[in-house]
């Protein structure tokens, strides 16, 4: 039974904050892109992340965090795209959550702290992170790539241009609750929206079209969806049934099986957006997963000598 946290408490936070509020109105989703540009949030990590130690290097105006585990050695990385509608910059939980993979896993996470919208866009973001994994696989070893949100959407993108760039694919992309096609044109979606306390079309289109700059919204480096998924490593999909999200969740699940593509589906039937995200029996229970899944991939990429394609990656 899903937990009164997540069938109760959250959907009313959300409701009473009107967390929805930029995202159901194309106006007030215009207005937030304005005063996000004219006052910027902090996007630094909190003070006090346990079990890492937290680094920062600026590159080509991008800051660049690097999460290394305190007790044990890094022995892979993982590059993670924070979500925010592409509008929105790092919170508390993405941090939190990158810091726990780092410190469980035994992994440098790499956080990019990417140009948003206005100034950001596809085009511009995507070989970037791509860069960054490649660094990561040459400097870390095997090297995974996560996301949720506007970050999944990044990071199932830079998956599939890393495939087509000719370069190794990631053990496995973890994708939390993932944008992936940004025309919102599912029908299925005008039947989720009722539920979504959080999520809706006026302002995501919006906020869609900003993001894809000169690209088609069609183009995978925009909306993944559209994009040949053959020859992806395996992904992790987290996706709740009251999240707008979900109908194209279910579309990428058919399409990366058909396409030989091993998914790891995780549907939470009353669930909100990026629930693996949130304070709650169910959120806890997916954070777990996550760990586990990527400590076996690990075991798996280092016993196989899977690094950067020279060094002698091993699991010893």
């Amino acid at each position: 039974m899903t937990s009164v946290m997540s069938r109760v408490v959250i959907p009313r936070f959300l409701r009473l904050t009107r967390a929805n509020r930029a995202y159901i109105d194309a106006d007030a989703a215009r207005a937030r892109v304005v005063e996000r540009s004219v006052r910027p949030l902090d996007y630094g990590p909190p003070r006090r992340l346990r079990g890492v130690a937290v680094s920062v290097v600026v590159t080509d105006g991008w800051p660049v965090y690097t999460l290394r585990p305190v007790d044990r050695a890094s022995r892979g990385g993982l590059v993670y795209a924070h979500g925010g509608g592409w509008v929105g910059e790092i919170a508390p939980q993405h941090w939190q959550l990158a810091a726990r993979l780092a410190a469980q896993v035994g992994l440098t996470v790499t956080v990019p702290i990417y140009p948003l919208i206005p100034s950001g866009t596809a085009a511009q973001v995507i070989p970037r992170v791509a860069q960054l994994v490649t660094a990561s696989r040459a400097n870390h070893g095997p090297t995974f790539l996560a996301g949720d949100s506007a970050g999944g959407q990044i990071a199932l993108s830079t998956a599939l241009h890393l495939r087509d760039t000719g370069q190794q694919a990631p053990p496995r992309t973890v994708l939390i609750a993932p944008a992936l096609d940004l025309t919102l044109e599912n029908p299925q979606i005008e039947l989720v929206q009722p539920r979504d306390p959080w999520l809706g079309k006026p302002g995501g289109l919006v906020f869609g079209a900003l993001w894809s700059g000169e690209l088609s919204m069609r183009d995978p480096m925009v909306s993944p969806l559209f994009g040949d998924f053959t020859g992806l490593g395996p992904l992790t999909v987290f996706t709740g049934t009251d999240d707008i999200l979900n109908p194209d969740a279910r579309l990428l699940l058919g399409k990366a099986r058909a396409a030989g593509v091993e998914v790891d589906f995780h549907e939470g039937h009353g669930l909100v957006h990026v629930y693996p995200l949130t304070p709650s029996r169910e959120g806890a229970a997916a954070r777990r997963h996550i760990v586990t899944a990527l400590r076996a991939d690990l075991r798996r990429s280092l016993s196989a000598g899977r690094g950067d394609g020279s060094a002698g990656w091993s699991a010893e």
